[in-house]
């Protein structure tokens, strides 16, 4: 999106438009699924000095207003993407962290009719499919078999009487 695009969203929101939202916008852009530290790291390297405190009262303005979307990754760890109101959900390896976006998978949007809504008038539903990433599968497979084939090593260097 260029800085016109952030502009109009800015004010299509009842933001006023100020340097650190448009900086803040930008990184969110240029660094999907970024943390917050990432995303003021970006925004002070544009900007100059912003304080840290600065850049999350922006975080917080901009995804209150709809125009990012926070991601639980586990704990109180955040990450942060544009909110494209489309219906995609996330992945999340629970070794390593890493964040991928997947398409809803089924139908329009089958999170959003819950069994019992208690009285709410459902919005939205952030889904997390959380699991291990390919890589971290493998990583564990190695370590695993490295472990299985050290203690058979050290079985037969020491057998039982």
């Amino acid at each position: 999106m260029s800085t016109l695009e952030h502009t109009a969203a800015l004010r299509g929101a009842g933001l006023r438009v100020t340097a650190p939202r448009l900086a803040t916008l930008a990184a969110a852009e240029a660094h999907p699924h970024a943390d917050a530290e990432t995303l003021a790291r970006a925004v002070r390297e544009s900007l100059g000095t912003v304080s840290r405190q600065a850049v999350y009262d922006v975080l917080n303005a901009l995804s209150d207003a709809g125009l990012l979307r926070r991601v639980s990754v586990g704990g109180r760890s955040m990450r942060y993407e544009l909110h494209r109101h489309d219906n995609h959900h996330h992945l999340v390896c629970r070794a390593c962290g890493r964040l991928e976006d997947v398409s809803c998978a089924v139908g329009e949007a089958p999170c959003l009719h819950p069994h019992e809504d208690h009285g709410f008038e459902v919005e939205m539903a952030d889904v997390v499919y959380r699991g291990l990433c390919s890589t971290c599968r493998a990583e564990a497979t190695e370590t695993a078999t490295s472990t299985e084939t050290a203690g058979s090593g050290a079985a037969a260097a020491h057998p039982t009487p």
